[in-house]
């Protein structure tokens, strides 16, 4: 199987991420990774999917999703030619003994503390699955509390765009 991002403007009404998402899992099709919100039009929210899947049963899919009356227009996004992101939050147990190791891998990886304890400190992090990954298994020895993630968050390099003036 491979992995496929999906970007996918929808009307912003009440249901709509509930009929996507029941439609993957009508299939068997697990979403990894999702993402919602409002685009420029306050009538209009895009949805980053990351599922893994064939191409032929995607295909599928894809026109599938073309038939809901609230699906404006749907756009697979490759790696190489978009921009993907996710953010992550992780609290990390770096009491006074380890605190400036733990400063040191965050400035590594150009994340910033954005919470401070006496015992802990909360790390935020944005980049690829991967950079994420890393900075994970630099952390796991100090002792990660905490970890939450967003889904992934996608948008084709260069000036074209696929966001619709309104929806249909």
């Amino acid at each position: 199987m491979s992995t496929h991002t999906l970007s996918v403007l929808v009307e912003n009404v009440p249901g709509v991420l509930a009929r996507v998402a029941g439609l993957f899992s009508r299939r068997g099709f697990n979403i990894e990774s999702l993402a919602v919100g409002p685009t420029e039009n306050p009538e209009v929210s895009r949805m980053t999917i990351v599922v893994a899947v064939e191409d032929l049963p995607l295909e599928q899919v894809t026109k599938q999703l073309n038939k809901l009356v609230n699906v404006i227009k749907i756009v697979e996004l490759e790696p190489a030619v978009s921009v993907q992101r996710e953010l992550l939050l992780v609290k990390v147990r770096a009491d006074a003994t380890v605190r400036s190791q733990v400063l040191e891998t965050v400035q590594l990886f150009r994340a910033k503390v954005v919470d401070v304890s006496p015992e802990a400190l909360t790390v935020e992090a944005t980049g690829t699955g991967d950079k994420l990954g890393a900075l994970l298994r630099m952390l796991e020895p100090y002792g990660v509390r905490e970890i939450v993630q967003s889904g992934m968050v996608a948008v084709g390099r260069g000036a074209r765009s696929i966001t619709a003036t309104s929806p249909r």
